[in-house]
């Protein structure tokens, strides 16, 4: 189904055009990243790495947003390519400090040309003004987004026995 097919009241709802918007977003990146061998998650938490330094799995899995379960996977992965190290915390013995190698860097670097690639191909039609005032306003409307949530977070009750004290 094309999106011309949807009621004309429906294709111009903010909503759906961010979320339309998104998959082709998603295929572009996750399209150009499996030619090289590679997921969204490897990209990210390459560039974690890569920007905020060694990190235990727990800290990595915070700073990129992927499930500890599933960051498990995604160190696997790199490590078994060499992209990333492990070595016990001299701090605790029983946990890992993860370091990205210097296959890993370069390797990031073409990830990065990939990623680059992608966004232009998402954003063709846009002049360099529009893009960076796209992104603005995405920023602006992500940033509202999460602090409402992180409000909500804290105003709501921490159990159920205080929901129904109230």
């Amino acid at each position: 189904m094309t999106d011309h097919a949807a009621p004309a009241r429906v294709r111009s709802l903010p909503s759906r055009l961010l979320a339309v918007n998104a998959l082709h977003a998603d295929r572009l990146v996750h399209d150009g990243l499996a030619a090289e061998g590679a997921r969204k998650w490897h990209f990210a938490a390459l560039t974690a790495l890569t920007e905020g330094g060694p990190a235990s799995q727990s800290d990595l899995s915070r700073r990129t947003g992927i499930y500890r379960s599933d960051m498990v996977a995604v160190v696997n992965e790199l490590a078994e390519r060499g992209l990333v190290e492990r070595t016990p915390d001299p701090a605790d013995r029983r946990r890992n400090v993860i370091t990205v190698t210097t296959e890993g860097r370069a390797h990031l670097r073409r990830l990065d040309t990939i990623v680059d690639a992608a966004q232009d191909a998402l954003l063709a039609p846009l002049d360099a003004d529009d893009r960076a005032r796209l992104t603005e306003l995405l920023t602006r409307l992500l940033d509202h987004h999460e602090r409402t949530a992180a409000t909500a977070t804290a105003d709501a009750p921490a159990t159920e026995a205080e929901a129904e004290a109230d």
